[in-house]
């Protein structure tokens, strides 16, 4: 059974962009790149041509991976209440220890982009947050140990 990948409506017509995109101009970039790096000669000894079939393997690759996304994805509204948290929730979290505020998004695997505040529901945080409310705690393992997150705020 396929994994489903649960995307925004955002993030789903971003793939279709980036699927029709590679399909007509990439594609054609890639056959020109091959095509000429043939007129160097001999394909034993050409560096161009294995590089630009190269390139045309990691493309052909992307192209399957976005497909395979697109045929298994179901497109997420909102979950959870207002006062608990779930896939689409904004949160604002504070290190019970530290008292650091940070403002994250539970969002799919495929949006994941902790560096940019966008949590994987998946994640161990994000498992951690799903269905909390208001003045909870969560505990969440890290390498370096336990960490408590006291949620200060949800926004849906």
């Amino acid at each position: 059974m396929a994994k489903e990948y649960k995307l925004s409506a955002a993030r789903l017509e971003e793939l279709k962009e980036e699927l029709n995109y590679l399909k007509t101009v990439r594609e054609k970039e890639v056959a020109d790149q091959i095509k000429e790096a043939r007129s160097f000669g001999d394909l034993s000894e050409n560096s161009e041509y294995d590089e630009a079939k190269n390139e045309q393997g990691k493309l052909y690759s992307r192209i399957a991976e976005i497909e395979n996304v697109l045929a298994n994805c179901s497109v997420i509204e909102e979950q959870g209440d207002d006062n608990t948290v779930g896939l689409g929730s904004t949160i604002i979290v504070e290190d019970v220890q530290l008292g650091d505020k940070e403002t994250y998004q539970v969002v799919g695997s495929q949006e994941a982009d902790p560096m940019n505040g966008r949590i994987s529901e998946e994640s161990p945080f994000g498992k951690a947050l799903l269905g909390k409310g208001v003045g909870e705690i969560v505990v969440v393992e890290a390498p370096a140990g336990n960490i408590e997150y006291r949620v200060v705020e949800i926004q849906h």
